[in-house]
């Protein structure tokens, strides 16, 4: 599948979990992806996607990015809904920016193997593992390298 044209700007990129949710978002050329927050999941009240916005209207951002957490065949479960659920969610409280998908296979092993090598251990990387791999998500998007999804 062809790379759709990306809208020059901020982009933010989202790795969905069903405790925490890592953010990252792009220099404003497009070019760089860097770690942002770990917010906290409320599937209840749904706070994480209120702050979630805020952070997007803070740095005028012009879209987002939802990594989705296919099996390693390229297979969807539930870890896929609840994150094309949650970019639903996002997208209705962001609107009009778009809220892409991409295939995030691997990105959370990687991201802790990046981390591990850097020398994070610990209680350390288990809280930053979530922005590391939003990190991978995005940078993978805005270098072209990933398979979009449509909604």
């Amino acid at each position: 599948m062809s790379q759709p044209r990306i809208e020059p700007g901020v982009w933010f990129g989202v790795d969905v979990g069903s405790v925490r949710v890592g953010v990252a978002r792009s220099d404003p050329r497009g070019v760089l992806a860097v770690p942002v927050a770990t917010l906290r999941r409320d599937r209840r009240l749904g706070s994480d996607l209120d702050e979630l916005a805020a952070l997007l209207g803070e740095h005028e951002a012009v879209g987002v990015v939802v990594g989705l957490p296919q099996t390693l065949a390229g297979r969807a479960g539930t870890a896929v809904q609840d994150a094309r659920d949650y970019g639903r969610e996002l997208a209705a409280r962001i609107a009009p920016r778009p809220v892409v998908y991409v295939d995030e296979r691997l990105t959370t092993v990687l991201a802790q193997r990046n981390l591990s090598s850097s020398g994070v251990r610990g209680r350390a990387k288990r809280a930053v593992v979530d922005q590391a791999a939003a990190v991978e998500i995005l940078q993978s998007y805005l270098d072209g390298s990933t398979q979009h999804h449509p909604e």
